[in-house]
């Protein structure tokens, strides 16, 4: 009997039960480090807009009320998945909110981030402030 090359069916469908357990494992931990990494663009959105409003009150005895006021081209963050809004401001306060959009919106686990002219940080998810700001 001649033996010839290749793999059996059975080898095949092995292989392919592997790869799937594999797989399984593998992509829910590459969404929560995606996840993560987006939560710290949001964090990074928020201390550069904090920093560009502590700017623009030296030059203007006053908060700004836009985004654009802040000098942004956009109120989006870079790989938008973060939207930038300036909440109830007035001359003396302002507080920033850094809100989940598009496939970020979907993170229930920390969601809005908002900080304001005192440094006060504060989330609108299911874990604690700590947790989220790192």
């Amino acid at each position: 009997m001649k033996r010839s090359n290749g793999f059996t069916l059975i080898e095949m469908m092995i292989v392919l039960v592997i790869i799937s357990i594999l797989a399984a494992f593998a992509v829910p931990g590459y969404q929560s480090y995606i996840t993560r990494n987006n939560r710290a663009e949001g964090q990074a959105l928020l201390t550069d807009a904090a920093a560009r409003q502590e700017r623009f009150f030296s030059q203007n005895n006053q908060y700004a009320t836009t985004t654009a006021q802040l000098g942004l081209a956009s109120a989006n963050s870079r790989s938008n998945v973060y939207q930038l809004q300036i909440a109830r401001p007035s001359n003396t306060t302002y507080t920033l909110s850094a809100v989940p959009i598009n496939k970020q919106a979907a993170d229930r686990d920390c969601a809005t981030y908002t900080l304001d002219q005192d440094g006060l940080r504060a989330i609108t998810g299911r874990l604690t402030v700590a947790d989220c700001w790192r």
